[in-house]
């Protein structure tokens, strides 16, 4: 991890959020920044809100009346790549020589290099097994510098010399390696064009070398050139290189010239995302034999490798819950992710945690009151736009004070923090639940999931959506749209019975919609009521929390 790469904790409500679920994971978020400890800015922490499904319209006009933007949308939180130690390696283009590939790795105890274009991007990938097998086979090969290409410059800085005469850029493109410790008359018969000649001897006839088509020449020993042969050399040419060391030791060093990209391999590269779960990567990283694999950003830049070691010490995302603290309605890996904290105001759920955490839960008809509740303990104002979504949260939740969750705390919270908002509360909810039951321009699927919430009892899951609105005719609208899809969805994901609240905020009643095997017998046992053709008017019920789901659990187990 960089030096100044933050460490982000998400707050997040549940999935199909609510008014309630988006503006307690703002709030609290921007509360928990303003209240970090000393440890936590060194550390680089920083809370910051996430949405674990769509924003209604309801939740867009009261961000939008605030002029804050929506969280963005995150679907899981199981571990990624990006959670992982990824190693880092210095940038290496494909003209590297292998000496310096190698000294790069052996000094960042690297066991793979990827190899990147100026772009950053991944032109190949070198192993020390890729080096190791290059030297075994240059003990047989007197022509591999010649069939990699290298160039004289590269050779000069491998071997420590110094060029004497040549074109450093020129390449040798032909040719093998000869060493001059023979006789000097074989070695000048041995000499074919295009030939790379080590000499340890003043005596060897430089210029006869040259004659014969030599393209460089190595003179060991700091062997002196004279005049005539560099004239002659700059004739042909032949490139000199002057070195202090001895022809063994330049034999031995001259290999390490190759450029990697002889060697790299570029083709059917098993490369990974920062973005790629490491769920889905794990069988592939036990199945493959190599040790490392390269890593790639959004924008396919290669920011380093990981190995299969990696994943001992992998970093689970850190989480705030807010709003609930059911794993059915939790965002997807919730089990995999660390949990610091649940401030909730529903009955208690399936969610477990390895270790204690803050759990704060109360039995008032909103989070944010809640949330709002914390603020003053912590002595802080909350900014007119954070108490403005936590006023408009509340008077969602509670349907503006109708609901049978209302408390008298939630009335008070949400009068201060109208106050603090400068918007006049009755008005303002108005506004909001007319906004939220504009559903003329929707698909029946984003109104059906618009607020809807899965339960479980006795191994058996039903689901719950409701709509609100101060406009009987929009409910008869939406009755008409997505009775069709509300049964479709029966059976889907293992939910086996749905129920779907048409509230209606004025009359403070409900026309209940069901779907599903015994579900007629279920609303039947839960309100003591005749239905007629799939739905049941509900008088004074509006809340799905207090007044719905209780009811129908005792009846599922009834049944």
């Amino acid at each position: 991890m960089s030096e100044n790469k933050e460490n982000l904790v998400f707050v997040i409500g549940h999935k199909n959020p609510d008014t309630d679920s988006i503006c307690s994971a703002i709030a609290f978020a921007d509360l928990k920044n303003r209240i970090r400890s000393q440890k936590e800015i060194e550390d680089h922490v920083r809370y910051v809100p996430r949405r674990a499904g769509h924003v209604n319209s309801e939740t867009s006009f009261v961000l939008k009346t605030f002029g804050l933007q929506p969280p963005e949308y995150i679907m899981n939180v199981g571990t990624q790549v990006r959670d992982m130690s990824i190693r880092k390696s210095p940038k290496v283009d494909r003209l590297c020589s292998l000496k310096k590939a190698w000294e790069i790795m052996s000094e960042h105890s690297l066991v793979t290099l990827p190899v990147r274009r100026e772009d950053d991007t991944l032109d190949g990938l070198i192993t020390i097994g890729d080096i190791a097998r290059t030297y075994i086979k240059s003990s047989s090969d007197s022509s591999i510098l010649s069939s990699a290409k290298v160039l004289f410059g590269m050779i000069a800085e491998t071997i420590g010399g110094t060029i004497v005469t040549g074109d450093p850029q020129k390449r040798l493109a032909e040719g093998k390696i000869l060493i001059g410790a023979a006789d000097p008359d074989k070695i000048v018969s041995s000499v074919e064009e295009g030939d790379l000649v080590i000499i340890a001897s003043s005596e060897k006839p430089v210029a006869e070398i040259i004659q014969k088509g030599a393209s460089c020449i190595i003179m060991a020993l700091d062997i002196p050139v004279h005049e005539d042969e560099i004239k002659a050399a700059e004739k042909s040419g032949c490139v000199i290189i002057s070195t202090d060391s001895d022809t063994y030791t330049i034999a031995r060093q001259i290999i390490q010239s190759i450029p990697i990209e002889h060697i790299m391999r570029t083709k059917k590269l098993l490369t990974f995302s920062e973005e790629d779960y490491t769920e889905n990567i794990q069988s592939t990283l036990i199945r493959n034999k190599h040790r490392a694999f390269p890593v790639l950003d959004v924008h396919d830049k290669c920011i380093g490798t990981i190995s299969r070691r990696n994943f001992l010490g992998i970093k689970k995302k850190k989480v705030i819950l807010v709003d609930h603290n059911d794993l059915g309605q939790a965002v997807d890996n919730i089990e995999t992710a660390e949990i610091l904290e649940i401030v909730d105001h529903h009955r208690l759920g399936d969610v477990q945690t390895s270790q204690p955490i803050h759990f704060r839960n109360e039995p008032v008809g909103c989070t944010a009151t809640i949330i709002f509740r914390i603020y003053q303990e912590e002595r802080i104002d909350p900014s007119p736009e954070i108490a403005g979504i936590l006023c408009a949260a509340i008077l969602s939740d509670t349907l503006m004070f109708r609901s049978p969750t209302c408390t008298i705390q939630d009335k008070m919270a949400a009068g201060s923090l109208a106050a603090i908002s400068g918007k006049d509360m009755y008005q303002f909810a108005k506004d909001m639940f007319m906004a939220g039951s504009d559903l003329e321009h929707k698909s029946p699927e984003a109104i059906f999931y618009q607020d809807f919430k899965q339960f479980n009892v006795d191994r058996i899951t039903f689901g719950v959506g409701q709509i609100s609105s101060m406009a009987p005719e929009s409910l008869a609208f939406v009755k008409e749209k997505i009775r069709t899809f509300m049964e479709s969805q029966c059976g889907h994901n293992g939910v086996s019975h749905i129920f779907f609240m048409l509230t209606d905020i004025l009359s403070e009643s409900t026309e209940l919609l069901f779907c599903g095997e015994d579900a007629q017998r279920v609303v039947e046992i839960a309100f003591k009521t005749e239905v007629h053709d799939g739905s049941c008017t509900l008088p004074g019920v509006v809340s799905r929390k207090k007044q719905l789901v209780p009811r129908l659990v005792s009846a599922i187990q009834e049944l």
